[in-house]
């Protein structure tokens, strides 16, 4: 992997996860630094970052990373809708009905995935984005994956913001299980009402776990 690449993978999954919070000025030394990379590769991942929307020039400041508020929720969501409701559609229509309905088995089982012995719920967001990806690849519009995968970095963040809530969390596993079985069904219209319900609960929720502006 070339330098700017891993100065660019480590620093987005630093944002994603927080670790960076927004606000975060980005020098180019002190990253160079903490990264092993000389200041060009860095130099050359803060570019993407802030191509993505994740960084931000500030004037004097530099490179910050950018806030997320009530308001971009509500804009991301609306981008969200859009696109997922016409990919699940496209789905049940171009589908292979046995993926989807081994993934909404799998659904089915996720609340045995919200164990305290995996805090960061890494085997349920694993699930969650084999259903993502099953989506993409039933689709098979190159154009619309590439921007839902482009927005799904951003709802990571969200998702990071949102209070981590297991009965949340175990009521999503059924909005998805009911999605992958729409899906599976080969149903767009009832594809696109599980998506829609589904979106809706996830965005009232982090509205409300969302700290005041």
């Amino acid at each position: 992997m070339r330098a700017s690449d891993r100065a660019y993978t480590a620093l987005r999954e630093d944002i994603i996860e927080w670790r960076l919070r927004p606000g975060t000025v980005l020098a180019e030394v002190e990253q160079s630094e903490r990264l092993g990379v000389s200041r060009t590769p860095v130099r050359e991942a803060l570019g993407r970052l802030t191509a993505e929307g994740l960084t931000t020039a500030a004037g004097g400041r530099g490179v910050v990373v950018t806030d997320i508020s009530l308001e971009s929720i509500d804009e991301l969501f609306e981008l969200r809708e859009t696109l997922e409701v016409r990919a699940a559609a496209l789905a049940a229509e171009r589908g292979d009905p046995g993926i989807f309905k081994d993934l909404q088995a799998e659904l089915d089982r996720a609340p045995g995935l919200l164990r305290e012995s995996d805090p960061a719920r890494h085997d349920y967001y694993a699930l969650v984005g084999r259903l993502d990806d099953a989506i993409d690849a039933a689709v098979a519009n190159t154009y619309l994956a590439q921007a839902m995968r482009s927005l799904r970095v951003h709802l990571v963040r969200i998702r990071r913001l949102a209070v981590d809530d297991s009965a949340r969390l175990a009521a999503a596993a059924a909005e998805h299980a009911a999605i992958a079985e729409a899906i599976a069904a080969g149903n767009p219209r009832l594809a696109e009402a599980a998506t829609t319900v589904h979106l809706h609960r996830s965005l009232t929720h982090v509205k409300a776990a969302h700290p005041a502006q």
